[in-house]
């Protein structure tokens, strides 16, 4: 069954070393698209989280923010080539533009890089990378099931708008029959206002009825809009990314259903009521097309 593309989950990590948590929240997109903000000790491990999420998720605007809290002050690593060249670039400043001051101590720590966890020349550190991807894994897999639960939702309140789309087709083809007499009246009608009653040919009456009733025969958009909506409850009914399929087949379902519509405008009795019925089935079939948007 289709899922959802919006949720929110939150996993994370406790260990000696660090604290790691990851928040994970979807909203509906067109494609995939992934937002990170990491924090400085874990950004060289992005493309690896960046991979995860696409071997699990097709479809969804993703915004991943995580947080890491170092522990033990034992753990932690100064890279110091950094703080010195942080050093020499403020003294080469302040000597070129004539300034005074030396530099803080406080302002060095929250420079980007100083502090690590990993060894004093900043290579990257595996134990803090697989705690990441574990946690985010674990994140991802909260979101499928928030995702699952809104997708169950979502394709009942679907099915149900499909089942009165059945409703709506079978009124329409029940109409149906009851078109061509009230073809054949309105054009009687209105030779009538035109000429002498006396003066029309039954028999031409009769053939310029039939063309107008063959011009307005809704026969094939009915069965076409039957065989779609099979087609809707069939992709409901199966697992992975359907959105997609489900835009085009229902823009399809739009296009017979407007067709429906105005074939039957203006014909009066059985027509008019089968083009309410068009406008219902229009209806019907946004709403669907509005809920399909959330699905991945």
């Amino acid at each position: 069954m289709p899922r959802s593309m919006t949720g929110y989950a939150r996993a994370q990590t406790q260990s000696e070393r660090y604290a790691l948590a990851v928040s994970v929240r979807s909203v509906n997109h067109r494609y995939l698209d992934v937002q990170m903000r990491l924090p400085p000790e874990i950004e060289a491990f992005e493309m690896a989280g960046r991979q995860r999420i696409k071997q699990r998720v097709a479809r969804g605007f993703l915004h991943v923010n995580a947080s890491v809290e170092i522990r033990g002050a034992g753990e932690l690593k100064i890279r110091r080539d950094l703080v010195e060249g942080y050093i020499a670039a403020h003294r080469e400043l302040a000597r070129q533009y004539g300034l005074a001051g030396e530099p803080d101590l406080a302002v060095l720590f929250r420079l980007p890089g100083i502090v690590a966890l990993g060894d004093a020349t900043g290579a990257p550190d595996g134990e803090l990378e697989q705690g990441w991807l574990q946690t985010l894994d674990r994140a991802l897999t909260e979101l499928a099931a928030v995702r699952d639960r809104e997708g169950v939702q979502l394709v009942h309140e679907m099915r149900e708008r499909s089942n009165g789309i059945d409703a709506h087709l079978e009124r329409i083809e029940a109409l149906r029959v009851g078109l061509a007499p009230a073809l054949l009246n309105r054009l009687r009608t209105r030779l009538a206002d035109l000429i002498p009653e006396a003066s029309v040919d039954p028999g031409r009456l009769l053939q310029e009825a039939a063309l107008v009733a063959e011009r307005s025969d809704i026969s094939e958009e009915v069965e076409r809009l039957r065989v779609h909506n099979r087609q809707l409850r069939e992709l409901l009914a199966t697992d992975g990314e359907a959105g997609k399929r489900l835009d085009f087949l229902l823009q399809e379902m739009n296009r017979e259903a407007n067709t429906v519509v105005s074939k039957t405008s203006g014909i009066g009795g059985a027509g008019l009521e089968i083009t309410d019925l068009g406008l219902a089935l229009k209806a019907e079939i946004e709403k669907i097309r509005e809920q399909a948007m959330n699905l991945e």
